[in-house]
């Protein structure tokens, strides 16, 4: 298989996988992305050597497009920093706004290497989030603040989003929970600007 036969063959199963997962959580198997593809298994297995292993690269698909959404935002002239700080915090790639990732909270016990890959990958890539809270400091619409200890509260709420049933057994969607934790933060750092 060509390299670019084979990058089309693995961005196909990986987006049938973000799919099949959102229809059928962790119990999706490799037969059903192979009926979602209507390919054969032997051609996933050709890719991805086992359920874990198309796991863990899902994972990275999915944060690899979260950060391309991110740079999306950064590059959005029409927003302002408190805006792009609110629109980075928050972003989920459209086709992604809709995957129960509340499901994810399975990953610990059943998966745990999948799941350090989550806690990796959450961890990690905060530059652009960071350079946009250094900058709303420097104008004076963020309030001063420990850039660690807010990068913390945040890895921690989402860490806690994925360790928990929490939003399933409040009825919340992951992007409500994303949304009001995002707002919260916000808020909370925004200077706010006096009425004359």
């Amino acid at each position: 298989m060509a390299d670019k036969d084979y990058t089309a063959v693995r961005t196909k199963i990986l987006e049938a996988t973000i799919k099949v997962f959102h229809k059928k959580g962790l119990k999706f198997t490799m037969d059903d992305i192979a009926s979602e593809l209507s390919i054969s298994k032997k051609t996933i297995y050709a890719v991805f050597r086992d359920k874990e292993s198309l796991f863990c690269h899902m994972v990275d698909y999915c944060f690899d497009r979260i950060k391309e959404s991110e740079a999306e935002v950064l590059a959005n002239p029409k927003l302002d920093t408190v805006q792009k700080i609110h629109a980075i915090l928050g972003v989920l790639p459209e086709g992604y706004k809709e995957i129960d990732f509340r499901q994810l909270y399975q990953l610990k016990e059943k998966y745990p290497t999948i799941y350090r890959r989550v806690e990796q990958r959450l961890e990690n890539g905060w530059e652009m989030t960071i350079e946009l809270i250094t900058r709303g400091i420097e104008e004076g619409s963020i309030r001063p603040v420990k850039i660690a200890i807010l990068k913390t509260m945040l890895e921690s709420t989402l860490e806690q989003f994925f360790q928990r049933d929490t939003l399933i057994v409040n009825e919340i969607s992951y992007q409500e929970a994303l949304d009001e934790a995002v707002e919260i933060i916000v808020n909370g750092i925004t200077v706010k600007q006096e009425r004359k």
